[in-house]
Order: structure tokens, then sequence, then C-alpha cells
């Protein structure tokens, strides 16, 4: 059996205008399947208006409990564009080189964008070339293997789940979907 008690929770959810509800019901899935939601720690903080310093006591502090957490669940939702967020993205990939078990999801409003090829599309255009690979307007190659992300966030995460929902910002079947493999993983 593995030793899964505590959770990092990455994904652009930081951003929402409802982020404390959105939190506040996180933190009850993980709770509800026996997991701890390690949450962000600012009373250390020391500067408190925005800036060069307040940015790296953030970083800092997610650095910090990235390495506290037994496992990871990561949203890969595309998020102002057709791929994950970046600091998300760092995270799974800092998670993944600590050797945590990394869970996904990702959720998208359309059959058609489960893709990564079809979302760049899209959003800047992709053609065949002469050749029979995809590239963007620029002419730049398109990653093209049908995953629904990139070779690299992919392939980090144990699973992941592509979720099909009207409510891309608020459905968290996905999160839940994670919750429960991550109990079949810690109970092997």
């Amino acid at each position: 059996m593995r030793r899964i008690e505590t959770l990092y929770l990455a994904g652009p959810e930081v951003w929402f205008p409802n982020v404390g509800a959105h939190f506040a019901l996180r933190q009850a899935m993980c709770e509800a399947v026996g997991f701890a939601m390690l949450q962000a720690d600012t009373s250390e903080f020391r500067e408190l208006e925005p800036g060069e310093v307040m940015a790296r006591e953030i970083y800092a502090e997610r650095v910090a409990r990235m390495r506290r957490a037994d496992a990871a669940i990561i949203n890969l939702t595309p998020w102002r564009g057709p791929t994950a967020d970046p600091g998300t993205a760092f995270e799974a990939g800092f998670l993944s080189g600590l050797g945590k078990p990394v869970m996904a999801y990702m959720n998208v409003a359309y059959e058609h964008e489960a893709e990564f090829r079809d979302r760049i599309d899209a959003h800047i255009g992709a053609q065949l070339d002469e050749d029979g690979v995809w590239r963007d307007g620029e002419g730049c190659l398109i990653e093209d293997f049908g995953l629904p992300e990139t070779i690299m966030l992919w392939a980090e995460a144990r699973r992941l789940f592509v979720i099909v929902t009207p409510d891309v910002l608020g459905d968290v079947t996905g999160l839940q979907l994670c919750l429960d493999a991550l109990r079949e993983y810690a109970d092997d």
C-alpha cells in the first residue's frame, strides 16, 4: 500500500471569480475520500504589496507545499488559449520530477476540443503540409499524437481524464475521477 495523505491540487482556479467557493468544494471532495488538500500558507509572508518580493514568496510557498505533498491532481483545462495554464504546467512537471504520483483532468466544451491538434487549429489554424505533417499558420510543426495535451504533460500524468462539459470552469467530474483513481492507486 502506498501512503497518500496529502494532495497538492494545481490548476487555473486561483484566477476564477468564485475562487473561495471553488476551493471549499475541492477541499470537501478531497476530505470525503480521506485526503487532505494542502492549503496555501500566506501567514509568513513579509511582503503585502504585489511585486517581485511577493512573487518570490508565493513561489517559495508553493514549492514548499509541493515538496510536502504525497501526490497531486492537476487541472489541465485549457486556460486563456489552447493549452493548460503555464504555471500549472510547471507545477505538474515539478511534482513529477519529485516522483510524486500525478493524476490529471481537463474540461473541454466540445468533443472536437478533446485533441490537442484540434484546439491548436481552432485557435490559430492548422493544415497538413505536402508530407502529411500538421503545421500551424506560421509553418511550425504541431504535435499530433491524437492526445489531449502535449506529450510531456500527458505522459507525466498517471491518468488523464478528459471531460466534455458545458461548464468548463465549474465541472468537478474530472477531479472526482482523479480522486477515485488516486484512492485505488494508494490501495494497491
